[in-house]
């Protein structure tokens, strides 16, 4: 997995389009629809930390976990430009390794198609499983094989705004995997510097993830088209997954 350096400074205005007030709206309604208390939330695979700001802004008790210590570094300089006293992990989704329980967990954005290895992923939700309270929420959402199949594929997207012009070329191989990469060209004074960054995704199909979610003691209570609470459309391009940890399940930390 990459750790994003070159990515890191583009992140947040490459990401601009990414309804993150929206997305803040859409957690905290999604909990209260399914009548839960949001308590110690962990945004897992945090980024920058754009998210994990705005929900703390709306007072809940959020911690950040990532792997790359780049956009750790961009979250940590922002929440204290904002006055925010948020808490950053560095550690990878399937090591994760926290000092006490969990609440709620959130991991937006398709962060779980960054892992390649479906091993990494069953690893992730036992930890998930592992730190969460008893009926605690897992909500995350990923890109489905739909999309990876059928708009991203092989295809080149352009991106430009005021800071950075982007390129983004996709290659699709086996088990539904994309590889990407990224080539910046940003301006300064007349001259042009060129950066790079490439990383693969991979989708999931719906059979797998429900597996692996209840191998890790989840009962999935919802699936939902992205930023919605109606079902996923056969041509659904990102799917909201709603799992609850099983009362029963006796776990140690």
């Amino acid at each position: 997995m990459s750790s994003y350096i070159s990515f890191a400074g583009y992140y947040d205005s490459l990401m601009s389009d990414a309804g993150y007030e929206d997305r803040c709206r859409y957690l905290l309604d999604l909990a209260k629809r399914h009548n839960h208390q949001m308590g110690i939330t962990l945004d897992l695979a945090c980024g920058t930390g754009t998210l994990t700001r705005l929900l703390a802004e709306q007072g809940v008790d959020v911690f950040g976990v990532d792997a790359s210590t780049e956009m750790l570094s961009e979250a940590m300089q922002k929440s204290a430009e904002q006055g925010l006293n948020i808490m950053y992990l560095h550690q990878k989704m399937q090591n994760l390794d926290l000092y006490g329980t969990i609440n709620t967990c959130i991991c937006t954005l398709d962060s779980i198609n960054h892992m390649t290895d479906i091993d990494d992923v069953a690893k992730t939700f036992d930890k998930v499983g592992l730190f969460m309270d008893n009926n605690g929420l897992f909500v995350f959402d990923v890109n489905t094989v739909y999309k990876h199949r059928k708009v991203l594929a092989d295809n080149v997207f352009v991106y430009e705004n005021d800071n950075v012009f982007c390129v983004w070329q996709n290659s699709l191989g086996e088990n539904d995997i994309v590889d990407i990469e990224l080539d910046f060209f940003e301006e300064d004074n007349g001259v042009y510097y060129r950066s790079e960054e490439s990383f693969c995704e991979r989708a999931y199909s719906d059979e797998q993830i429900k597996s692996m979610l209840e191998s890790a003691g989840f009962e999935i209570e919802a699936t939902y088209g992205d930023l919605s609470f109606e079902k996923p459309s056969e041509d659904e391009q990102r799917v909201v997954y709603v799992a609850r940890m099983k009362k029963s399940r006796n776990r140690e930390c």
